[in-house]
């Protein structure tokens, strides 16, 4: 153990992402510092809001930059520890980034349940299962009998949105990008309708998804799908803007849906984002919440994996181009 393989940003995406715009190196193993940590990678989350911070549009990633490691959260194991409260051998949560070891400040590190597979830590239990938690049931305020359409429906996120608004009694619609998506949401994972957008027919099919119209919309693309979802709002409806996937993977994203802000105000349509470090001070709450209805079977996580450190930039590109289902993995190590 004295070589880190990283995985770095060779170039930024002009276009749509590619695997030529990383490439993998070794560097000497760090060690860590007083007050720091080094852990070894067991496993790495992969989402789309992390081509956002390479095309520059999120701002709370900075700017992007070549010659580093690309970010990203990972679960590890905790090599050598110099910071109190974490000893060699914790299952910890934190800013891995795509690399087979991190060593670093502890802050940012949080210690985890070991008896559980360390993946459900990346998704379900994770920011993933947390964004869909807190942005549906703090945003949306789904109620029973009302209809929740969710885009991306089995993304990372959106496919969690669709079971939590099932499980509070909701109709729920999902949009997707394939008939095989449409079916997994539906057979699988309870939803009561799904649509595929890329139907050349899909006005209407969305149309007839929702007779009683909508009530709560957790939009995850934006672009085209969120202007169907405006037209179909209901009075006093609720838009919940997680992210814009539609718009990331290229230099030229498209305008804003027409009709705001008029659809919005004659329909008293509310409207608004949310980063989930917004709920941080009651992830816990959560965890809580979603682990039992992993337990009881009510939520299921769905996952698309890769393994080995190598297959990260693959993993990125074929979830963006909708090849991957729930929650996209890199297993590093055991």
């Amino acid at each position: 153990m004295t070589e880190n393989r990283q995985v770095i940003i060779a170039s930024l995406p002009q276009e749509s992402l590619g695997v030529s715009d990383f490439e993998v190196r070794s560097v000497p193993l760090a060690q860590p510092g007083e007050g720091e940590l080094l852990c070894e990678t067991v496993a790495l989350t992969v989402g789309a809001g992390q081509r956002a911070g390479l095309q520059g549009s999120a701002s709370y990633a900075g700017a992007p930059r070549t010659g580093i490691v690309m970010g990203g959260t990972g679960v590890a194991r905790v090599k050598e520890s110099r910071a109190p409260g974490f000893s060699a051998g914790d299952l910890v949560v934190g800013p891995t980034g795509w690399q087979e070891y991190a060593c670093g400040p502890a802050k940012g590190w949080q210690i985890v349940d070991d008896e559980l597979d360390p993946a459900h830590h990346l998704g379900v239990l994770g920011t993933n299962g947390l964004t869909a938690y807190f942005g549906l049931l703090e945003i949306g305020k789904p109620a029973a009998g009302e209809t929740v359409v969710v885009s991306a429906g089995a993304g990372s996120v959106g496919h969690l949105v669709g079971q939590i608004a099932r499980i509070r009694g909701s109709r729920v619609v999902g949009v997707t990008g394939s008939s095989a998506k449409c079916d997994l949401l539906v057979d699988e994972l309870g939803f009561d309708a799904a649509v595929n957008y890329k139907e050349s027919n899909f006005r209407d099919l969305f149309k007839s998804a929702t007779p009683d119209r909508i009530d709560v919309y957790f939009d995850n693309t934006g672009g085209d799908i969120l202007g169907s979802a405006l037209f179909r709002m209901n009075a006093h409806g609720r838009i919940v803007c997680c992210g814009a996937v539609s718009q990331y993977d290229t230099k030229n994203p498209g305008a804003g849906p027409r009709g705001v802000p008029g659809l919005l105000v004659n329909n008293r349509v509310r409207m608004e984002g949310f980063l989930i470090f917004d709920y941080a001070s009651r992830f816990d709450v959560g965890r809580r919440q979603l682990r039992d209805w992993l337990k009881t079977g009510e939520l299921v996580e769905k996952r698309t994996e890769f393994s080995g450190l190598g297959h990260a930039p693959e993993a990125f590109v074929a979830l963006l181009s909708g090849r991957t289902t729930g929650t996209t993995i890199v297993r590093v190590s055991e």
